[in-house]
C-alpha cells in the first residue's frame, strides 16, 4: 500500500509538472508577461525592502542582542504565546518587514537551538505577517485610492495575528509539558540578560568582515529564492486562468460567496488572491459589484491567508528544520477567517469616510499614517531597482573573492 501511494504521488507530480510545462509552451507570450510582472515586483519592492532587515537580523543574532531581548521578554511571551522571549524579536521584525521574514527568523532560531520545534511551529504561525508599507501604501492607497481603509485592514490583520498566536499557544501543549518536566524557567533579570548577550557574542569567533559577508550572502540567497517563487506563482496564476482551471475552482468559491450573501463577481479575485496576494487584492478593488465593506472583508482574508506563493516560500524556508508546515497552513486559514470577521464587525467604527470629516473626528489620523507609507513605497519604486542591482553586484564580487580564497 505504501509503495502504491508513493507511486501515485510520483505520477501526480510528474503529470502535473508536464502539463504545466506544455501550458507554458502553448502560451509563451502570456507566461513571459506574467513572469515580468512578478520580476518587477521582486526587483523594485521586495528585494530592497527585505534585504536590510535580513542583514541586520543576522547581526542582531550573532551579537547576542536576540538573546538579550529573549531574556527580557520571557515573562511576557511565555505566558501569552508559550514561546521564548526571543519570539518577541521575531514577531516585531516580522510585522515591520513583512512576509516571509518571520519564517526566516524562526528557522534561524531553530537552527541555533534557541527554540524547540513545537515553539517554532507556534512562532511561525503568527510572526509571518504583511508589513504596514504594503497594507497602507500598495493596497489602501495604490489599489483603493482610499487612505482611511488602511486603518481597517491593518487593525483586522494585526489583531487577527494576535488571536492566532493566543490560539496556537495550545498547539501540542501536552507533548511540550512532557519535554519540560525537568526544566525551570529563568526569572526576569537585566544582569542575566546582559551576561547572556555577552556569552552569545563570544561564541562566534568570525571577524567582523567575514560576518558581514556571510550575512549578505545568506540574505541574498533567501531573497533569490523568494523571487523565484514570486515569478513562478505569477506565471502559474496566469496559466491556470488561460486554461480555465480557475473556472472550475470558481464553482466552489461561488457557492461560498452565495451562502454568505457576497457578490459572485468577487470569485475571480478570491482565486487570484489564493495564489498571489497583490493581484488578488487589485482585482478585489476593481470589482464594482461589491460594496467597500465586502471588498474589505475579502482583502482581509487574502492578506491573512498569505497566498500560496508566500506559503510556498515559508515551506521552503522551514524545510531545513524540523518545523512542520501543516500547523502554519492551518493557522493561515484561521487567520483569514478571524481577520474577515474583525473587518465585518469593526468596519463601521474604524472606517471614517472622507466626506464625513466635518461631522465626525476620526480616531486615527489616517492621512498622515498613509502618507508616510505611500512616500516610502514611492521611494522604493524610484530607487529600489538601483538598490537591487547594486546589492547583487556586491554579492557577485563577494562570491568571486570567496572562490579565489578557496
Amino acid at each position: 500500500m505504501r509503495i502504491n501511494a508513493s507511486l501515485m504521488k510520483t505520477i501526480l507530480y510528474g503529470s502535473t509538472t508536464s502539463f504545466l510545462a506544455i501550458s507554458f509552451m502553448i502560451f509563451p507570450k502570456e507566461a513571459y508577461e506574467a513572469s515580468i510582472r512578478g520580476l518587477n515586483m521582486w526587483w523594485d519592492v521586495v528585494f530592497p525592502s527585505l534585504l536590510p532587515f535580513f542583514i541586520i537580523s543576522e547581526f542582531l543574532i550573532r551579537f547576542g542582542v536576540v538573546s538579550f531581548i529573549g531574556a527580557l521578554f520571557e515573562p511576557i511571551m511565555r505566558p501569552l504565546f508559550r514561546v521564548p522571549g526571543s519570539g518577541g524579536f521575531v514577531w516585531a521584525m516580522g510585522l515591520a518587514s513583512g512576509f516571509p521574514a518571520g519564517a526566516k527568523l524562526t528557522a534561524r532560531l531553530r537552527q541555533d537551538k534557541k527554540i524547540t520545534a513545537i515553539e517554532g511551529e507556534r512562532l511561525v504561525s503568527f510572526s509571518n505577517a504583511s508589513n504596514p508599507l504594503f497594507i497602507f501604501g500598495a493596497i489602501s492607497v495604490g489599489f483603493f485610492h482610499n487612505a482611511a481603509l488602511g486603518i481597517v485592514l491593518a487593525t483586522a490583520h494585526y489583531a487577527g495575528n494576535i488571536i492566532v498566536g493566543l490560539t496556537m499557544r495550545f498547539h501540542r501543549i501536552q507533548e511540550e509539558q512532557d519535554e519540560r518536566k525537568s526544566k525551570t524557567s529563568q526569572p526576569f533579570s537585566l544582569s542575566y540578560a546582559i551576561h547572556l548577550m555577552h556569552e552569545e557574542r563570544l561564541k562566534d569567533t568570525r571577524p567582523f568582515g567575514k560576518l558581514m559577508g556571510d550575512a549578505i550572502h545568506s540574505a541574498i540567497q533567501t531573497l533569490l529564492m523568494i523571487g523565484g517563487f514570486i515569478i513562478l506563482f505569477s506565471v502559474l496564476n496566469q496559466i491556470l486562468e488561460l486554461i480555465n482551471i480557475s473556472i472550475l475552482i470558481s464553482f466552489f468559491t461561488t457557492i461560498i460567496l452565495t451562502s454568505i450573501q457576497m457578490p459572485i463577481e468577487l470569485s475571480p479575485a478570491i482565486i487570484s488572491g489564493i495564489f498571489e496576494i497583490t493581484l488578488g487584492s487589485q482585482m478585489v478593488s476593481q470589482t464594482k459589484e461589491a460594496t467597500l465593506l465586502q471588498q474589505s472583508i475579502i482583502v482581509s482574508f487574502i492578506l491573512a491567508f498569505n497566498g500560496l506563493s508566500v506559503q510556498a516560500q515559508v515551506a521552503s524556508i522551514i524545510a531545513d528544520t524540523d518545523i512542520r508546515f501543516q500547523p502554519f497552513f492551518l493557522a493561515r486559514c484561521f487567520h483569514g477567517f478571524v481577520s474577515a470577521c474583525i473587518t465585518f464587525f469593526a468596519f463601521q467604527w474604524l472606517y471614517i469616510d472622507e466626506s464625513s470629516k466635518g461631522e465626525v473626528q476620526p480616531v486615527f489620523n489616517h492621512d498622515s499614517i498613509s502618507n508616510l507609507f505611500v512616500n516610502q513605497l514611492e521611494w522604493l519604486l524610484q530607487w529600489g531597482s538601483l538598490i537591487t542591482l547594486t546589492s547583487l553586484l556586491a554579492w557577485v564580487i563577494l562570491l568571486l573573492h570567496k572562490h579565489k580564497q578557496v
